[in-house]
C-alpha cells in the first residue's frame, strides 16, 4: 500500500503496524553525496557516526567552515570548496583509542535510491580503502544491512600488504621474529 504523507513524501507500507518498508543494503554501496556521484562507501554498523574524506579544512574569521571533499589524489576530487556556517565539532575516538577533534556537517546523501540528510565527520580518509564510511546513526531505522551483500568491488591490496604477505609466506618463523615480536615488545 502506498500513502502520500502530509509533507508530500511517498511511503510504502508493509501492512504490519503501517511501518515503512526498509530497503536492504550491503556492507559496501555506491552513494551520491551532494553533487558527487557514484562514490564507493563502506557501511559500518560498528561505527557510531559517518565520516567522509575532506581536505583543505579551515574556519575563516567570519566563522565559516570551508572544505573540499576528497583530495587531488582522489578520482572524485573536483576542487570545489564547500562552505557551511552551520557546523559542529566533536571528539572522535578511533577503535585503537586515539582521540581527535573533527568538524561535523550535514550533507545530502543518496543511498539505495533514498535521499537523506546525514551528519558527517570531516576527516582525512586517504589511507582508507573507502573514501566514505556510513555509520549506524545514518542508517538506523532507514535500512537493513545484509553483510554478505557487497555492491562495490574492493580495490586490490596495497603494495605494502602484498610485500608483507610475501615475506610471511617465505619464512613464517623469521617473519614472526622480525615483525610481530618487535611490535609486541613496543606495545
Amino acid at each position: 500500500m502506498t500513502i502520500l504523507s502530509k509533507n508530500g513524501i511517498i511511503k510504502i507500507m508493509t501492512g504490519i503496524n503501517n511501518k515503512p518498508v526498509m530497503r536492504t543494503i550491503g556492507s559496501t554501496e555506491y552513494i551520491d553525496v551532494e553533487d558527487y556521484k557514484h562514490i564507493p562507501a563502506k557501511i559500518d554498523t560498528g561505527a557510531d557516526s559517518s565520516s567522509i574524506w575532506a581536505s583543505h579544512i579551515e574556519v575563516s574569521q567570519d566563522g565559516v567552515l570551508r572544505f573540499q571533499l576528497f583530495d587531488k589524489k582522489s578520482p572524485f576530487y573536483t576542487g570545489k570548496t564547500i562552505k557551511r556556517k552551520d557546523f559542529k565539532a566533536a571528539v572522535i575516538r578511533s577503535s585503537s583509542g586515539h582521540e581527535q577533534i573533527r568538524y561535523r556537517v550535514q550533507l545530502s546523501l543518496k543511498l539505495s535510491g533514498r535521499r537523506i540528510k546525514a551528519l558527517f565527520n570531516l576527516s582525512n580518509r586517504s589511507l582508507n580503502t573507502f573514501p566514505v564510511l556510513i555509520g549506524r546513526r545514518t542508517i538506523a531505522g532507514k535500512f537493513l544491512v545484509n553483510v554478505t551483500k557487497k555492491n562495490v568491488t574492493i580495490r586490490p591490496k596495497k603494495p605494502k600488504t602484498r610485500a608483507i604477505e610475501k615475506r610471511l609466506k617465505k619464512d613464517p618463523y623469521l617473519f614472526h621474529q622480525k615483525y610481530v615480536k618487535t611490535t609486541l615488545k613496543q606495545a
